[in-house]
């Protein structure tokens, strides 16, 4: 197998690992949802939030170990 077959293999268990854990925390308390009609407007602010905290601490940890 290529080495470009094997990123596309990883890059799609990646997403599908990421897709699993954002139908988790995909609606937090404090999200702002608004719904008018056939109309629904998302605002993931917590969310937004909760994913910059651990990634911020995850690359802190991958720079030290540098």
């Amino acid at each position: 197998m290529t080495s470009l077959g094997k990123l596309f293999i990883l890059l799609g268990v990646l997403f599908i690992i990421i897709g699993i854990i954002w139908s988790f925390i995909g609606r937090l308390p404090g999200d702002l949802t608004f719904r008018t009609g056939n109309t629904t407007i998302f605002f993931p602010i917590v969310t937004s939030i909760v994913v910059s905290i651990i990634l911020s601490v995850l690359f802190m940890l991958f720079g030290r170990f540098k």
